[in-house]
């Protein structure tokens, strides 16, 4: 048995389809209806929804992720700064001991 009516779906059509089910409070077979897909696509998108399983579209992080990842690579960054400037110190120390007639 083959299928040769396939449809892809973009991720941000599932998200707005799962968000009329779960957000709006449609019930499964209106949104499927208005959205012109089968009732059991629907129903695949909103439980992989609520295990959390979905795929990410674009823009779709939680604020709290989002400031998480702001943390981390604002720690990181103070991380890569410092050791930055102790790269400098140490090439300077070094450069002007290899100079002649700078050594004490």
């Amino acid at each position: 048995m083959t299928r040769t009516n396939l449809r892809t779906y973009t991720p941000e059509f599932r998200g707005e389809a799962v968000k009329l089910v779960l957000e709006q409070g449609l019930s499964l077979e209106d949104a499927a209806q208005r959205l012109s897909i089968s009732k059991g696509t629907l129903s695949n998108w909103v439980m992989a929804a609520k295990r959390g399983t979905t795929a990410a579209a674009p823009g779709s992080r939680s604020v709290a992720d989002l400031e998480a990842e702001v943390a981390g690579l604002r720690k990181e960054l103070a991380t890569e700064r410092m050791e930055k400037g102790v790269l400098k110190k140490a090439t300077a120390y070094f450069a002007r001991e290899s100079l002649p007639g700078t050594r004490n």
